[in-house]
């Protein structure tokens, strides 16, 4: 898997993702991290990439053209067009299940928007998927970016010491994870639960299983009823 990053802060991209098991898997080679400095395409002595909005407004507008040059760049690295999310809170609400497409994908550019956002023509000429990781605003897209590459870079083989981890972790079948425990076995006067203690591997598979069952109902009926559809 390798990434792309189209943003203009490539060193908190870099400095956020080089750390724990996902800087493990770059050192590893199991997955590349490209950041590409939009200013860097600016075209003028100031590095200047936004103006100010037409029709008025608060704010600025990245402007098409460094966006578009640095593109260009990152395809001509990559010998194709690739898969281009643009991190927007106006997209669809990233979930596993998107997740688990993306990361079947050889390469993913990431365009990491700021100020009021990038104008809409480079949009409309670069994008494929528009993606947001929750109902809020944020201060630039970095952040939301480096969320989406930490999970799907989960998906990809070799980078999770145990492959089965991805496989049995909350969304997957659209429940939460069961509880976890580990030792001791009591600690300040609560016990781990019985069955996990008597090595009968199918009681421990249905205990997890109904205890997802029972935290999604309590947590999050609404993945339940996205089962029932």
């Amino acid at each position: 898997m390798k990434y792309h990053v189209l943003t203009l802060f490539p060193e908190m991209i870099e400095q956020g993702l080089n750390t724990s098991i996902i800087g493990r898997a770059i050192s590893q080679n199991l997955i590349s991290l490209d950041c590409i400095n939009i200013r860097d395409y600016a075209g003028n002595k100031h590095m200047k990439v936004d103006d100010y909005p037409y029709g008025g407004g608060a704010g600025m507008v990245m402007q098409a053209e460094p966006v578009y040059s640095a593109y260009q760049a990152a395809v001509e690295k990559i010998g194709c067009r690739p898969r281009v999310i643009y991190v927007t809170p106006q997209g669809k609400v990233f979930n596993q299940r998107m997740a688990e497409k993306f990361a079947q994908e050889d390469n993913l550019l990431f365009l990491c928007g700021h100020y009021e956002g990038i104008d809409e023509r480079v949009l409309e000429e670069i994008v494929t998927d528009y993606v947001s990781i929750g109902d809020y605003v944020l201060t630039g897209g970095e952040l939301p970016a480096m969320v989406m590459i930490d999970a799907i870079s989960r998906l990809v083989p070799g980078v999770l010491s145990n492959d089965e981890s991805a496989s049995t972790e909350s969304f997957q079948d659209d429940l939460l994870e069961y509880p976890q425990y580990s030792r001791p076995a009591v600690w300040r006067g609560k016990a781990v639960p019985e069955v996990l203690l008597s090595g009968h591997h199918a009681n421990i598979e249905a205990w997890r299983k109904e205890q997802s069952i029972e935290r999604t109902r309590l947590r999050r009926p609404d993945l339940l009823e996205k089962r029932c559809r």
